[in-house]
């Protein structure tokens, strides 16, 4: 089964700052590195073949949760990252009139 196709770039990718998850429940989505992890010890596991129908239906659902976390994660990186870009614009342009 082609598992990487479903989860394609999250082992690439990671966000400039990670927080740290306090949560302690199972189900509980954990922090970007936290959903990182877990998710590529699901595709092992997936890849492995070992599990029943019903293992591996959980474990894929499991990765859809962790996936749309990454992505989460992702998408508020990014969005940190243009904030910045654009502040460090703004006062880049501003030092360039006062020239």
């Amino acid at each position: 089964m082609a598992l990487r196709m479903v989860f394609p770039t999250l082992s690439d990718c990671r966000p400039p700052v990670a927080k740290k998850s306090s949560s302690s429940k199972n189900n509980a989505l954990p922090d970007f590195e936290g959903a990182l992890a877990e998710l590529e010890k699901i595709v092992e596991k997936m890849e492995a073949g070992d599990q029943s129908l019903e293992e591996a239906l959980a474990s894929f659902q499991r990765g859809i949760e962790l996936t749309r976390t990454c992505q989460k994660g992702l998408k508020e990186a990014e969005q940190r990252v243009e904030k910045l870009v654009q502040e460090n614009n703004v006062a880049g342009a501003d030092s360039d009139d006062a020239s």
